[in-house]
């Protein structure tokens, strides 16, 4: 995989630019995984005063997500006006509400001009998602959350403890794990690796890349 350490100016980056860790995550924005893990990281971050930075990539899967490309030009939008994270906070807590009207509220919500994150205004921002997008194909993204330690693919589910021993900090024992759903965990493949995802109540997410990618 390509290292997630060589950061320029257009990656959104959450704590201290300057940390020695870099965790990398495609996500969708649509993706329920994708919120379960939202926290996780912020937590991560926030608890390990400096040392770990999160860079967020966008792997819209509009085959399974019909809002989640409009999502993330929304949060692109929203970046070029200086709230790309409140944005993504705001996309993964409502992301059962992801329609332009939806979009144009929350960025209104948020001191926002609601008129330039949705429609041809937010159309601008598609090359930086693309290029997101075309990354994470070469970077052999199956699926979402996919998350990158420093440049080792994180194999598991995405939860403090595990995150932090990959991260190499020491943290309080608490445990901040992923349960997007109350079933049984199955497993995927990614390439030669593997990680747990639980299925979800109705239209689980397809096992193969080919068929969760937007070709």
């Amino acid at each position: 995989m390509s290292s997630p350490g060589e950061l320029d100016s257009v990656e959104h980056v959450l704590g201290n630019p300057d940390a020695p860790v870099t965790v990398l995550e495609y996500g969708d924005f649509e993706c329920p995984y994708c919120a379960a893990a939202a926290p996780v990281l912020r937590e991560l971050v926030e608890e390990s005063q400096g040392q770990v930075k999160l860079v967020f990539r966008h792997f819209p899967l509009a085959g399974n997500h019909p809002h989640a490309l409009t999502a993330a030009l929304a949060a692109e939008a929203a970046g070029a006006q200086g709230a790309f994270w409140p944005m993504h906070d705001l996309l993964f807590a409502r992301q059962d509400r992801l329609s332009d009207v939806a979009l144009r509220a929350y960025a209104d919500e948020l001191g926002l001009d609601g008129g330039q994150v949705v429609g041809e205004a937010a159309q601008q921002f598609a090359p930086k998602v693309a290029a997101d997008f075309e990354q994470g194909l070469a970077d052999e993204v199956a699926g979402t959350p996919t998350v990158v330690v420093d440049g080792e693919l994180f194999s598991g589910r995405v939860e403090l403890a595990a995150l932090r021993r990959a991260a190499g900090i020491n943290g309080s024992g608490a445990d901040g794990g992923v349960h997007p759903g109350e079933r049984r965990q199955r497993r995927w493949s990614f390439g030669v690796r593997r990680a747990e995802r639980e299925p979800l109540a109705e239209n689980p997410e397809e096992d193969h890349a080919e068929e969760r990618r937007d070709d």
